[in-house]
């Protein structure tokens, strides 16, 4: 039997720059790891690349920023939503 092939559960992205998602099982429930990725033309195909440029790190930062936004978000839903503390902030671990 074949095995199934692994797919990201997120891809974000901003013009040439790319993050995708992918979730793994731990023993202590799941977590995501993220591969950010800028794309480029070759001739006629399209590849990629782990090395950014000065122009592309405004890019990197806003799909890394949305990026962890949706993970932070599948934790809450995972997690159930954490009620704020009296003060208005919620108990999130930094």
């Amino acid at each position: 039997m074949p095995k199934e092939k692994v797919r990201p559960v997120q891809e974000v992205r901003l013009g040439r720059i790319k993050a995708v998602v992918w979730r793994n099982e731990v023993e202590n429930g799941i977590v995501h790891n993220v591969t950010i990725s800028r794309l480029y033309k070759d001739g006629r195909q399209w590849k990629d690349s782990s090395s950014f440029g000065r122009d592309d790190l405004p890019l990197v930062a806003k799909v890394v920023d949305r990026v962890h936004s949706w993970i932070f978000d599948q934790n809450q839903e995972q997690n159930g939503s954490q009620k704020p503390d009296q003060n208005g902030s919620s108990n999130e671990d930094f």
